[in-house]
């Protein structure tokens, strides 16, 4: 599966009319181009003001023709906000991961993005695969996780949870249990950032 994943970037204020705005856009069921919605959140710890949106396609010259077509479009995803900035980028899921299912799956999403060293991947598929069974009482959290097809090596993998106290004692036990982190997975990460998030209302992942 390949996805697109777009933060949109205004003032803490302007959230609610910029979520009214793509809830309209995306009640369009007819647009063959608009790709499918997998997911919408509103950043709570982390950037403020930040709206993220998930979109899946089924190949990358289909995601392109979006793109090409948001970024000629004077009021992109029907946006008639000043002062929203836009940041898309492109991924394509590990292959040994099934596509979200939808529906409510815990009401607090995270998301993280780890920037790889050169030639990280690979290793990081692996570890990955790897860990996956051994620590599924954590890992059945786990949306998706996908690797960037465009500018830095990263990756990016969103985990849905019913509370911070729910993440924090299934991370701590399964560290403690050598079950977590995957083995060989840290040593290929530069950087990494993280945001909390709570979905919007019309999120097929929520």
């Amino acid at each position: 599966m390949i996805y697109e994943l777009i933060r949109f970037r205004t003032d803490v204020l302007g959230v609610p009319a910029l979520s009214r705005l793509l809830k309209a856009r995306f009640s369009d069921a007819l647009d063959p181009v608009a790709g499918n919605l997998t997911g919408v959140w509103r950043t709570e710890i982390g950037e403020l003001g930040t709206v993220v949106l998930l979109r899946s396609f089924f190949s990358q010259d289909a995601l392109l023709e979006a793109r090409r077509r948001t970024l000629k479009a004077r009021t992109p995803f029907g946006i008639k906000m000043k002062g929203v900035s836009m940041e898309a980028e492109a991924f394509e899921g590990f292959p040994f991961l099934k596509p979200p299912e939808f529906g409510e799956r815990g009401g607090l999403y995270e998301i993280r993005t780890y920037s790889l060293k050169a030639g990280g991947l690979e290793p990081t598929l692996k570890a990955w695969q790897s860990a996956l069974k051994p620590a599924q009482a954590y890992t059945r959290h786990l949306i998706t996780n996908m690797f960037a097809l465009d500018g830095a090596s990263r990756i990016c993998h969103i985990w849905a949870f019913d509370s911070l106290e729910q993440r924090n004692s299934l991370r701590r036990q399964h560290y403690a249990d050598g079950l977590w982190p995957p083995k060989g997975g840290p040593e290929q990460i530069i950087h990494a950032r993280s945001c909390l998030c709570f979905p919007e209302t019309f999120s097929p992942l929520r």
